[in-house]
């Protein structure tokens, strides 16, 4: 096997975890959260290991699923602040030079801001839910959310908080 099929391989693995433990990240039992924070620890000092050898993990360069792994373990390094801004400078580059998705790129960039305590710009990010509906992170425009949403391929925000609101 090559070094990057391998590396395809591992982010692939590292993303099946992630998603069988997601569950975890919030629930009422804090050993359940506590695996769930070191799990993704470890799936954040990996990934910087990778950006370090190889940059931005890309589908050229590892394949749709492993860069969309690598995407998903960006995106839950919540703890990590700088492992996601990494992420996202290295990112932007790709999707700039072609090479990476704007939407998953708008959606990382929104985690960055929440997790930094600023507003976000694309609407990606939900608080909670209150009276059945989801509450958005702040917004910095929210009147022009929209139409950066549909720049970068994401649906139109009451399209995507109707996937959350409790039925």
């Amino acid at each position: 096997m090559t070094a990057l099929a391998a590396l395809a391989a591992e982010l692939t693995a590292m993303a099946a975890a992630d998603h069988r433990s997601t569950v975890r990240a919030n629930s009422d039992d804090p050993a359940e959260q506590l695996a769930w924070r070191r799990l993704t620890a470890q799936h954040g000092d990996r990934l910087s290991e990778i950006m370090d050898e190889y940059g931005w993990p890309t589908a050229e360069l590892v394949g749709e699923e492993a860069a969309r792994a690598a995407w998903l373990i960006a995106q839950h390094a919540d703890r990590q602040l700088d492992v996601q801004r990494r992420a996202l400078r290295l990112m932007r580059q790709a999707v700039s030079a072609g090479t990476a998705g704007p939407r998953e790129l708008a959606f990382l960039h929104d985690r960055t801001l929440v997790n930094e305590g600023r507003k976000q710009v694309y609407g990606t990010q939900i608080a909670g839910v209150k009276d059945g509906a989801p509450v958005p992170w702040p917004c910095e425009e929210p009147e022009r959310m929209d139409a950066l949403r549909a720049d970068v391929g994401i649906e139109p925000f009451a399209e995507y908080v109707a996937q959350f609101a409790v039925a």
